[in-house]
């Protein structure tokens, strides 16, 4: 056991690699934790939806999380350029926040401007970006693996040259990221792949870039393989036994534990040795858990309708500023409510406005109130209907004098500490409602004020659960809908039931399985893709502003058909 190198898995597809990624991140980290690997890679397919999961799951358990991206890169100088639908492959990985930062921004550019059948970067912007990365050739479709394989008759067809240019592209990379470019060799048992391993080795001598062994990781387990080619199936809207469909030629595409690998690469143990090596490159630290209180963009603006006199007139994102604004519009904001107040109880009103004054000030939060007062006073300018507040602001004092809610508090004893204690820091959380047919001139009015770049909705996941992926594996099988419906309808109708509590609860699910092997397969294979990832859409009102453009704090991805950006 001790003569086995150690080695780093570097080209891993996990569940956000959207219907074609099978490795659930918490197995996955069980897995490789158990294999004795130390760190490991996550390679999605030109996104990095599952970076934090895949982050704080590794971190768990003690695995150190390499955060990467299979890129997809055309050669056009412009990056929105649509005159080809040609894309190869490339895998990018942060060696600490610079190349976290320009990961983020490549993957955004990409999905901004980019996207032409996929998110696509160029190498203009490559070049731009490439400070903090460590970049390898990635797989059969990597640009310099394509030009070598000319056994590929559709390569040859499209334009493949070969040995030698396959070679100006390696020097061209390395060109790019010096020696944090490395060439990828992978050894799956596919006939094009064994024709370039000798010609990529080839380029490694005569140019002396490193070799990098890889496997092409897209499920965890080798039993898992027809679960995969199932789940192609669902993504492609193919039968599993459609004799044109794509399909994987061998069924090696598991997390291999590093003795395999060394067996595979016994020939070129450097290769392995280079997989350890980038890992040493790789040391990301994400800090999480430490949100950054917003700051008012149009605090100079407003303060000039009243005269106030701030305390940095020059910046444009002050949280000084913000604070000046804030009092004055409270207390401008508390007089008018207390018109209809007795005045006995305005010295109690006003007290309580100081002490929330008070904490939200001293909290930082200034800001996050100005930004949601602003776009509520523009929606009822707009005569678009708002809700009269619900939950813990409607607790808020503050909130009722800046008409964020027309809900007084004092008579009904609401509480300021439910929304915003300083005994227990985290940002405060107002429930806005607006005319659902109108919400979306709201989100405009804040991407027009604060920039494109600055505006986010947030990115959700349908996920394949338990009645929909008895339904998805079953059309691919192609079991007779009548005998589908059936088998779904079979499931409990309990939220958030899973496959495995159905088959405990409903005996019959047991006696259709033992009686009909149509139905024993499709249960066996739902039961390995339950709980995978089925497409990304967007929280319905879910909206993130931020200071600065989102791609330095979060990737941004464009949902497509939709002209808004969503966090990735």
């Amino acid at each position: 056991m001790s003569n086995i190198p150690q080695f780093t898995h570097l080209h891993l597809h996990t569940e956000y690699s959207l219907l074609d990624g099978a490795n659930k991140i918490k197995v996955l980290a069980k897995k490789v934790k158990e294999m004795g690997m130390t760190s490991v890679a996550m390679t999605d397919h030109g996104n990095m939806f599952g970076a934090i999961d895949f982050y704080n799951a590794m971190n768990a358990v003690g695995v150190k999380p390499i955060i990467g991206m299979e890129a997809y890169i055309h050669n056009a100088d412009e990056i929105d350029d649509k005159s080809t639908r040609q894309r190869f492959h490339l895998c990018l990985y942060a060696k600490n926040e610079v190349g976290y930062k320009n990961l983020m921004y490549l993957t955004s550019q990409a999905y901004m401007h980019g996207f032409y059948y996929y998110p696509r970067i160029n190498k203009k912007l490559l070049r731009e970006r490439s400070e903090g990365l460590v970049c390898s050739a990635a797989c059969l479709q990597g640009e310099i693996s394509w030009h070598l394989n000319t056994n590929s008759e559709r390569n040859l067809k499209n334009g493949a040259k070969g040995y030698e240019r396959a070679k100006e592209i390696a020097l061209e990379y390395h060109d790019i990221f010096g020696d944090d470019f490395y060439l990828e060799i992978m050894r799956h048992g596919i006939p094009d792949q064994h024709f370039i391993d000798d010609p990529i080795l080839r380029i490694a001598k005569e140019t002396g870039i490193k070799v990098v062994a890889t496997n092409d990781t897209h499920y965890s387990e080798q039993k898992d393989a027809e679960a995969h080619e199932a789940f192609m199936c669902i993504a492609m809207n193919k039968l599993f036994d459609d004799p044109n469909r794509l399909r994987h030629s061998v069924h090696e595409f598991y997390l291999k534990t590093p003795e395999q690998m060394a067996q595979l690469y016994f020939d070129i143990p450097e290769a392995i040795h280079a997989t350890q090596e980038i890992a040493d490159k790789c040391n990301l630290t994400i800090k999480l858990g430490d949100p950054t209180p917003p700051n008012f963009k149009f605090t100079r603006d407003k303060a000039e309708v009243h005269s106030l006199v701030l305390p940095e007139p020059d910046i444009e994102y002050s949280l000084e500023n913000d604070k000046i604004l804030f009092i004055d519009e409270c207390w401008r904001g508390l007089d008018k409510r207390l018109l209809i107040v007795d005045e006995k109880k305005h010295q109690e009103y006003k007290d309580r406005l100081q002490v929330e004054i008070d904490i939200i000030n001293n909290m930082k939060f200034p800001g996050y109130m100005l930004i949601v007062w602003d776009f509520v006073i523009v929606a009822k300018e707009m005569d678009i209907p708002v809700g009269p507040g619900r939950g813990s602001a409607a607790g808020s004092l503050v909130a009722f004098s800046l008409e964020i809610t027309d809900i007084d508090p004092m008579p009904y004893g609401l509480l300021f500490e439910r929304f915003l204690n300083p005994e227990r820091i985290s940002m405060p959380d107002i429930d806005m409602d607006f005319c659902q047919a109108r919400r979306g001139e709201i989100i405009d009015y804040v991407v027009q004020k604060y920039g494109r770049a600055n505006v986010a909705q947030i990115i959700t996941f349908g996920k394949l659960l338990a009645k929909g992926v008895i339904r998805d594996v079953a059309r691919v099988l192609d079991m007779p809908y009548s005998k589908a419906d059936a088998m779904a309808k079979l499931i409990p109708d309990e939220l958030g039931i899973n496959l495995v509590d159905s088959y405990k609860k409903e005996p019959k699910i047991k006696e259709l399985c033992d009686s009909d092997p149509q139905a024993q397969r499709v249960w066996t294979l739902a039961l390995a893709l339950e709980g995978l990832n089925r497409n990304a859409g967007t929280h319905a009102a879910g909206v993130v502003i931020s200071n600065e453009p989102l791609w330095n704090k979060t990737p941004l991805f464009k949902p497509s058909g939709l002209d808004t950006l969503a966090t990735q």
